[in-house]
């Protein structure tokens, strides 16, 4: 059975001020769902302890001249057990590709963390009724052989639902978490992400084939994602 998972992606943001907002959210009785947290790598060795961690980001190799970069060695020694891979914000502002995200996932794999795959497809796609071909097309692409449950978790993250207040209706969500599902087995957790609120997690949550979510803006206060996380632990 999937393991059910509440992501936090910090992105950019957050200074030391933050660390009250982690202390709260490690509080949180999440039951039997896992609450994971990817502040800034600034923050990581400062996470409360009992929280897991995880990366925004690995670069494909282990070390070397890419200034800036980090790799998933790093990452694993700074605390984290997952990292997050292909983003639609990485791939669009990094212009990274799908041979990208493999390597990055390879990477994060051979350090010992759990990638968190992210797939999604722009609103020309959907409105082109492209939407399951595209996602496949990336999963292909993106995701290396080997995969386990012990090893991957897959994001929906619809491009034209970060961060724009809009959210994928429960129908278009059940029909890519449902494709996914029978592309990828019945035991890696398939997350939702895109404006995820307290407000409608619940409806999310209650999906066959949603096994959690990767929350961004709603993920920074834990007044608002402790609600996400207890209506996952409800679910």
């Amino acid at each position: 059975m999937p393991t059910k998972i509440a992501a936090g992606n910090w992105k950019m943001n957050g200074t030391r001020a933050a660390l009250e907002e982690a202390h709260a959210i490690a509080q949180v009785q999440s039951g039997d769902a896992q609450v994971v947290i990817c502040p800034p790598a600034t923050l990581l060795t400062s996470m409360p302890e009992g929280l897991a961690t995880g990366g925004q980001y690995c670069h494909p190799a282990t070390s070397g001249a890419h200034t800036g970069d980090l790799s998933a060695e790093m990452l694993a020694d700074a605390g984290a057990s997952y990292c997050i891979t292909g983003h639609s914000e990485r791939r669009t502002d990094h212009k990274e590709t799908d041979a990208d995200v493999r390597a990055q996932t390879e990477a994060a794999w051979r350090a010992g963390l759990i990638a968190i795959l992210c797939i999604g497809e722009t609103l020309d796609q959907r409105e082109a009724g492209e939407t399951l071909a595209v996602l496949s097309e990336q999963l292909r692409g993106s995701l290396p052989d080997g995969a386990t449950a012990e090893t991957l978790i897959v994001a929906y993250e619809p491009v034209w639902a970060i961060g724009t207040g809009k959210v994928a209706t429960p129908d278009q969500v059940a029909e890519v978490h449902d494709a996914l599902r029978d592309q990828l087995g019945a035991e890696i957790s398939l997350l939702y992400g895109g404006s995820v609120k307290a407000g409608n997690a619940a409806e999310l949550f209650a999906l066959d084939n949603v096994d959690g979510a990767l929350v961004g803006g709603a993920s920074l206060k834990a007044k608002d994602f402790i609600p996400i996380v207890e209506a996952l632990a409800a679910s």
